[in-house]
């Protein structure tokens, strides 16, 4: 039987553990990327892997990482596998994909990366994790720390090397990469091999096999593009709002992290449970947001770019440009958070006046064909994307300041130091003033 009639895992050579992990996830038939490239992976082969996101590529490279490191033997700081992504919500998500492949066959997994303390990392390398999925710059900073040694690493995957050229992360990636054993296995995941990617396949790579699945700048076929032109701010803010108001989930990206927090917390307000994603959040908060979003709680997810490339949520519904991006790697990227694995999707682009122009540049040179509309809320066209209107929901209520100074008795001023009375503006007091921590976070939740 040849590889393009395989119909399971089984018969592309994935072992027989690694198969009953994945039946147990209810994976059962491989995607054409896996179909591809895994006889290539299992048998230790270099690959330059071409798919596009929600193609399945995560679990393309997992699949032989688990695989070729089962029964590897286990030492503390000097993990075998290693994996490389560009951001945190990736890395965490990569992780999600081959920490169970790895519990099949008794190997640990963790994450490196910044926002956190290292404590925990550190601890787990100590132990003895075997695979580490990283974001370049905290890896770096441990192998500096000689926390970390790359010297038995027996596969390494790249993972959206194009991503990483653009956040300027190359030579980082290129001191990793020159820290492993030379004989290693190495994966190349990348939607494009300009910016440098070309350099590390060339130095890094060793007679690797390219597969592209499909066509990477082509946006998919079950993919609906739409244009929605409208005549100023306020219709605008409308139009969003209606757009959100589906009981599907939704992805709306704005251009800053200060818009994309207020809009998350306006639609919130109106009843429409919203969480944002940029990079002003806490990991903590990141993580809570994005878990939210993944599991129902919040509907719609407001996010600036950050989010293009490391968020992988199935059944998106809908993906709207609220504020349509620069140039149009950017649109696909975007565009690409739905119509994933199979599922059909809409993508919404919202143009102002002054933006039709540029907006007409960014889908010629995307590939986009759709003929613009001019719309209000209210439009046909617009009822048809948001469906049925999800019911209601009241935001939470916000917990109210505790009176000032609490039970709690006011300091005594020292000798020499009489106490300040005079508030700040903003109905702060001043310092000598005595303030309750319970006050202070009763203020600052109310902001």
């Amino acid at each position: 039987m040849s590889v393009e009639q395989s119909s399971s895992f089984a018969e592309l050579g994935v072992p027989e553990a690694l198969v009953a992990s994945l039946a147990g996830r209810g994976i059962a038939a491989p995607f054409p990327i896996q179909v591809s490239t895994l006889p290539d992976t299992l048998a230790g082969r270099d690959v330059l892997g071409r798919g596009r996101t929600g193609s399945g590529k995560t679990l393309a490279f997992s699949i032989p990482l688990v695989a070729r490191l089962a029964g590897a033997s286990r030492r503390p700081s000097r993990p075998t596998g290693l994996v490389l992504a560009p951001t945190r919500e990736l890395a965490t998500q990569i992780a999600a994909t081959v920490e169970p492949l790895a519990s099949a066959v008794g190997l640990t997994v963790t994450t490196i990366f910044g926002g956190v303390s290292q404590n925990r990392q550190v601890a787990a390398l100590r132990s003895g994790a075997d695979i580490v999925i990283a974001c370049p710059g905290r890896l770096e900073d441990l192998m500096k720390q000689k926390l970390v040694s790359l010297d038995a690493v027996q596969v390494t995957v790249l993972d959206e090397a194009d991503h990483m050229a653009d956040l300027g992360f190359l030579p980082g990636v290129t001191r990793i990469l020159a820290a492993t054993p030379a004989g290693g296995q190495r994966m190349l995941f990348s939607a494009t091999l300009d910016n440098g990617v070309d350099k590390l396949v060339r130095r890094f790579l060793s007679d690797p096999i390219t597969h592209s699945v499909d066509e990477i700048d082509a946006p998919p076929p079950a993919m609906t593009h739409h244009v929605f032109h409208v005549s100023n701010a306020a219709a605008k803010q409308e139009l969003v709002h209606r757009l959100a108001s589906g009981t599907g989930r939704r992805i709306l990206f704005m251009r800053t992290k200060h818009q994309a927090r207020k809009l998350a917390r306006q639609l919130t307000e109106a009843g429409v449970p919203s969480v944002d994603l940029h990079g002003n959040l806490s990991q903590p908060a990141r993580d809570r947001n994005l878990a939210a979003f993944s599991a129902g709680e919040a509907r719609v997810l407001v996010a600036t770019d950050i989010a293009a490339r490391g968020v992988h949520v199935d059944e998106v519904e809908l993906v709207v440009h609220v504020d349509p991006p620069a140039e149009h790697k950017a649109y696909l990227h975007r565009s690409g958070r739905t119509a994933r694995a199979g599922s059909a999707g809409d993508v919404v682009t919202v143009v102002l006046p002054e933006q039709r122009r540029d907006a007409q540049q960014l889908l010629r040179k995307a590939g986009i064909t759709a003929r613009p509309q001019e719309v209000v809320a209210d439009s046909a066209p617009v009822q048809a994307l948001v469906g049925e209107i999800a019911p209601y929901r009241a935001p939470a209520p916000k917990e109210a300041p505790a009176p000032r100074g609490g039970n709690r008795p006011a300091k005594t001023a020292t000798a020499g130091q009489p106490q300040q009375r005079r508030r700040r503006s903003g109905g702060q007091q001043a310092p000598g003033r005595a303030q309750s921590g319970r006050a202070r976070s009763g203020r600052a939740q109310s902001r």
